[in-house]
């Protein structure tokens, strides 16, 4: 699979502050422009952390189990707009974190809820 990281930041969730940049975070694109943004939160309802992963949830539904070899296990928990197909983003504490690990194809263990 084609593998990417990704944090909480705007840039990896397309969030950003409203008002001139003083407001609370929104949805910076798409349909739900916008809207109020929960950030942190998952599009599953859980608190990323270590071991979030973002999956297209056709592929790999919600609470499948992910080892991915020099990141470790983690559960789909999340979905973004450009995780479509055979590719999983995975949560980093920080932006520097998620460029450092980059972008690589890997075999991943896969287990289905």
């Amino acid at each position: 699979m084609e593998v990417t990281g990704y944090c909480n930041c705007g840039l990896c969730c397309s969030w950003e502050r409203g008002w001139l940049g003083l407001g609370s975070p929104v949805i910076s694109s798409g349909p739900n422009k916008g809207r109020p943004k929960a950030v942190g939160m998952t599009a599953s309802g859980t608190r990323a952390k270590h071991g979030t992963i973002a999956a297209d949830t056709s592929v790999l539904p919600f609470g499948t189990v992910v080892y991915v070899p020099g990141y470790g296990y983690g559960r789909v928990e999340d979905r973004g707009g450009a995780i479509t197909g055979s590719r999983l983003d995975l949560w980093y504490p920080s932006h520097g974190d998620a460029q450092a690990w980059g972008r690589k194809k890997v075999n991943v263990r896969v287990w289905r809820p």
